[in-house]
């Protein structure tokens, strides 16, 4: 597991199951009498109903924590044939359910109700929504720069969305586009030829959001995901995209390269 392809959907997810775990501890039903009279009343809460503090709050945060452990794991796991993200999600929209018809059909709702449901509904919505909305899929943390020196002695080249990268290759001639550019042909125009394939130098680089990474035969099915926030190790160019190895070792190419941040 790598916490730092957590995203921010996941804090959102992790902080409001934190909080339906602590709804579930407080009063389900309020106080309409004076104050000394609701300080002799043990008020019950979610725990003196097992169908309600096991089956629904709890259920809420186990769920929570299956949508972000499946985000963790570096590839997605079945349970009896159901995704565990899916059964995740599933399990914090029922929370929410069964706390919003609990909450309307309470007379005088406590805070452990409402704050629970309010819990259940962030709780439920982070988890559908992260992996559609982007704001939400961005890295919670930033991935740290890999230490130098860089694989096989080579430099990080500019390119791929790498911001100001002017590092000069092969014996440190400029190239074309930097500041005092020399033997410029046709009247000194800078050029924006690419390097030949053969020069390719390998480099580290991060993806913004999570990219499908596809077997070097062409086939058309993922054989592992990019999760925003790692480092990966760009081995090659193939066409326009990037022959990339995981932290595992397995090769495959990233046909998305865009907005990629190089180490």
């Amino acid at each position: 597991m790598n916490i730092r392809s957590l995203t921010r959907g996941d804090g959102v997810v992790i902080g409001a199951a934190v909080l339906l775990f602590i709804a579930s501890f407080l009063d389900l039903a309020g106080c309409g009498g004076a104050g000394a009279y609701c300080s002799q009343i043990d008020l019950p809460n979610s725990w003196d109903s097992l169908g309600l503090g096991l089956g629904t709050y709890m259920a809420g945060v186990v769920g929570g924590a299956l949508v972000v452990v499946s985000r963790l794991l570096p590839a997605p796991r079945k349970v009896a044939g159901v995704d565990l993200g899916a059964f995740g999600t599933t399990l914090t929209v029922a929370a929410a359910w069964v706390l919003l018809w609990t909450l309307i059909d309470a007379g005088d709702a406590g805070a452990g109700l409402i704050l629970g449901f309010i819990a259940a509904v962030v709780l439920a919505a982070a988890a559908i929504a992260t992996p559609l909305v982007p704001a939400l899929g961005a890295a919670l943390m930033g991935a740290p720069r890999p230490a130098a020196p860089q694989p096989y002695g080579g430099q990080p080249q500019g390119g791929y969305g790498y911001p100001g990268g002017q590092q000069q290759p092969y014996g440190g001639q400029p190239q074309s586009g930097q500041q005092g550019q020399q033997g410029q042909p046709f009247g000194g125009q800078p050029q924006q030829a690419q390097a030949p394939a053969g020069d390719f130098s390998p480099f580290w680089f991060a993806v913004p959001v999570a990219r499908p990474l596809y077997a070097e035969d062409g086939s058309p099915t993922p054989i592992a995901e990019l999760a925003p926030g790692t480092w990966y190790l760009a081995v090659e160019q193939r066409g326009p995209g990037l022959v990339a190895q995981t932290q595992d070792g397995r090769r495959g190419v990233l046909q998305d390269t865009s907005g990629i941040q190089r180490g």
